[in-house]
């Protein structure tokens, strides 16, 4: 366990804390990889509630507040380390709102992808609003230390954070019209070039023919309702978060969907998008239980 905590620790001093450059998204990998030390070192529900917002939320498997979540469950014993580490991160041109991903081991063993969105606070330090994970293979992820590839910034103009989710949800509104009859083409008319895509047991998609494949994998026609989000007080980076449901080969399926939007010069684009159906979504987030 110790020796987890040192690597993590070496890890983080090679992200400064203090750096808030606006744009830049090494203060949300830095403040994932704090959490991921105080995970080895606290264990999950005293480093979870610490590391987020009172109105958190996370999916167990229905969304629920995290912290009256984390409050109702006993408190843990000594358990295997729990370690996680971000490959992928993205952050508003204010430099308040972020999300990081990447894979996440149990005892040593391979146990998905986790996808965190974070917020900065008052006093500019950050908490997550969202916690989440998919069972998804690590494949050749690359190991704890390696370089954070980083979403590009916002092409997209500034708006207020109001004025930027009336154009999300209108987005969303759009994309499950189109996906209640067609799922994928509904993805692929708001999928970025460079989003990326997870949920199945595959490793999350980061290719335009991963993509491509990933939404193969899902049912033909998804009904969705979107339940919550926010947006950077720039306007250019929101996420959002809500309902799923579909039927395929005479089953019906449900879940729930997490995305990211970015404004681009030709509008509102879908960068993340991950789909967990409840038998696949993780109930206190980044280890299976």
């Amino acid at each position: 366990m110790r020796r987890h905590v040192l690597a993590f620790a070496l890890a983080l001093a090679a992200v400064p804390v203090f750096a808030q450059a606006r744009g830049d998204p090494a203060p949300v990998v830095a403040a994932e990889r704090a959490f991921a030390v105080d995970g080895l070192a606290m264990g999950v529900k005293r480093s979870f509630l610490k590391h987020s917002t009172p109105d958190a939320v996370l999916f167990a498997p229905d969304p629920v507040k995290a912290h009256e979540f984390l409050n109702s469950r006993p408190d843990q014993g000594p358990v295997p380390p729990l370690v996680w580490w971000p490959l992928w991160a993205g952050i508003a041109r204010s430099g308040d709102l972020g999300f990081t991903t990447g894979p996440a081991t149990f005892d040593g063993k391979p146990s998905g992808w986790y996808f965190t969105v974070w917020a900065r606070q008052a006093d500019g330090g950050w908490k997550w609003i969202y916690d989440g994970g998919a069972a998804s293979a690590h494949g050749a992820a690359a190991p704890q230390g390696s370089d954070v590839a980083y979403l590009a910034p916002s092409t997209g103009g500034k708006l207020t954070p109001d004025a930027a989710m009336v154009q999300v949800r209108a987005a969303e509104t759009a994309l499950a019209a189109k996906a209640a009859t067609d799922a994928k083409a509904a993805y692929l008319s708001a999928l970025a070039p460079d989003a990326r895509v997870a949920g199945s047991p595959s490793v999350p998609a980061a290719t335009p023919a991963a993509v491509a494949a990933e939404l193969a994998g899902r049912a033909p026609a998804i009904a969705f309702k979107t339940l919550g989000g926010s947006a950077s007080s720039a306007g250019d980076l929101a996420w959002t978060y809500g309902d799923a449901g579909w039927t395929r080969d005479g089953a019906s399926g449900r879940g729930h969907y997490v995305r990211v939007w970015q404004s681009r010069k030709d509008g509102w684009k879908l960068v993340f998008d991950q789909i967990l159906p409840v038998t696949q979504i993780l109930p206190v987030t980044k280890p299976a239980a």
